[in-house]
């Protein structure tokens, strides 16, 4: 694997915090997950999660400042210098933009967009069984099913984004987890 800066991108459920935790290890970079960011927020009753609590229970995106403030500090930080797998950020265009711009103040570049594709059905039976497992408040089929479309409206035009830079890859996200590994891989070696 050649890229150490990169995003995963997909629906809610589509498996990129499975996919991150794998290739941290392998890589020898950060996850760097707005979504664990806030969640541990909310849990701890800081400021923060006071702030963002009900916008995450409803569905919703968290503000871009907020978020965008998140990952400026987490990609300051020296271990993020060799590379990193952003997980959940950025999620619409605003964002990649900004993180653009946080790179470019850091000296360095975004390397890969890794787009995992699945089927909504199987993102909604997914983030159920996650729910149970986890006892994760913020997933029931009606906010998942909302989530999965402000993803289709806010985050899917960065396919596009990342398509026009030449830095995106997709990978079939339906796949055996291993499979799904590899395939992004080679995504990244590419």
């Amino acid at each position: 694997m050649t890229a150490r800066r990169l995003v995963l991108l997909g629906a809610p459920g589509a498996g990129k915090g499975t996919q991150a935790e794998r290739l941290v290890g392998k890589l020898g970079v950060p996850k760097i997950s707005t979504g664990d960011a806030l969640r541990q927020a909310v849990a701890s009753g800081s400021e923060l999660g006071l702030r963002v609590r009900g916008t995450m229970e409803r569905g919703e995106l968290v503000g871009d400042d907020i978020v965008i403030e998140v990952v400026r500090e987490r990609l300051s930080r020296p271990d993020a210098r060799g590379g990193f797998v952003l997980d959940g950020f950025p999620r619409t265009v605003k964002q990649a933009e900004a993180l653009d711009r946080i790179l470019a103040e850091l000296g360095t570049a975004l390397q890969r967009c890794v787009a995992l594709g699945v089927e909504e059905d199987a993102v909604v039976e997914r983030l159920l069984m996650r729910a149970r497992i986890e006892g994760r408040s913020d997933d029931n089929a009606e906010t998942i099913r909302h989530r999965i479309r402000v993803y289709r409206r806010d985050t899917a035009p960065l396919i596009d984004y990342y398509r026009v830079r030449s830095l995106l890859r997709e990978v079939d996200g339906m796949g055996p987890v291993e499979t799904v590994e590899q395939a992004i891989e080679e995504a990244l070696a590419a």
